[in-house]
C-alpha cells in the first residue's frame, strides 16, 4: 500500500501530517524533497547561495506561510521527525533542485520567464483572506488548476508537475518493490500525476482539503477507481 500524503508547503498541517504517519506506522516515509532541500529545512540559517529567481519564490512562499502563522516545508520536518516515531525511513523522492531550476529557466520563453517573477512578485502582496478563496477554488476544481497552469505556462507544467511525477513515480515503484507500507508526502497538485503512473498499485489517498478539514475526500479518479482508497477522518 501507498499512500499519497498531499500537502501545502504554506499551511499549518503538521501535526495532521504527523497523525497519518502515526495512526499508519508505515516502512518508510517519501518526502518531495532532494537531499539539498532536505538540509536547508535542518539548517534553516545556514549560508547558500540560489539563483535570483528561486530565491524571489521561496521569498513568496516564505511570506505565504507566515500568513498562516508557520514555515515553509514544516509538514516535511515534520514527516520526518514522525517517520523516526514509528521507526521507519526516510526517502527523499524529488528532482535535485538546482538542476530543475536551471533547466527550467533554460526552457522557458522571456513571456513565461517575466509573468512567472511578476505573479510571485505581486503575490507577496495577496491579503491571507484571498489566498485561501484561491486555495477553495483549487481545492474543487484540481484538475482544472492543473490544465490552467499548462495553458499559461507550458513550461513550467511540464518541468515542474509533469517531469517530476515521472520521477517521483518511478521512485516510489522501486521502493514498493522493497516495503509493502509506504506514506508519501507530496505537494498536492502531484497527486492526479501520481495516481495516473502508479495505477497498477494499490493506492490510498489524503488530499490537502482532507489534512485541513479532516473530512472525507470523494471526488473520483477516472481510470483509478478500482484500486484507490480515500480517506476518512483518522481523529
Amino acid at each position: 500500500m501507498i499512500t499519497l500524503v498531499g500537502v501545502g508547503h504554506v499551511f499549518a498541517i503538521s501535526e495532521q501530517v504527523k497523525a497519518v504517519i502515526r495512526a499508519r506506522r508505515p516502512e518508510i516515509v517519501c518526502l518531495e524533497l532532494d537531499a539539498g532541500r532536505y538540509s536547508a529545512l535542518q539548517n534553516r540559517n545556514a549560508p547558500r547561495s540560489i539563483p535570483l529567481q528561486y530565491r524571489l519564490l521561496a521569498h513568496f512562499q516564505k511570506r505565504m506561510a507566515e500568513k498562516f502563522g508557520t514555515e515553509v516545508g514544516e509538514e516535511m520536518m515534520a514527516a520526518a521527525q514522525a517517520a523516526q516515531e514509528v521507526g521507519a525511513g526516510v526517502a527523499l523522492i524529488d528532482v535535485d533542485a538546482s538542476r530543475m531550476f536551471a533547466e527550467l529557466w533554460r526552457r522557458m520563453s522571456f513571456k513565461e520567464r517575466a509573468n512567472l517573477l511578476g505573479g510571485a512578485f505581486m503575490g507577496l502582496f495577496l491579503p491571507k483572506e484571498r489566498v485561501e478563496k484561491e486555495i477553495v477554488q483549487y481545492e474543487e476544481h484540481s484538475d482544472q488548476y492543473i490544465e490552467s497552469m499548462g495553458e499559461g505556462f507550458p513550461t513550467i507544467k511540464e518541468v515542474l508537475i509533469d517531469d517530476r511525477n515521472r520521477h517521483m513515480a518511478q521512485q516510489l515503484t522501486v521502493l514498493s518493490q522493497q516495503h509493502s507500507n509506504i506514506v508519501a508526502i507530496i505537494g498536492d497538485g502531484h497527486i492526479p500525476g501520481l495516481l495516473a503512473a502508479l495505477k497498477d498499485a494499490q493506492i490510498e489517498v489524503i488530499r490537502l482539503k482532507d489534512l485541513r478539514s479532516g473530512t472525507p475526500s470523494t471526488a473520483p479518479v477516472p481510470g483509478a477507481e478500482h484500486n484507490v482508497t480515500y480517506w476518512y477522518n483518522y481523529r
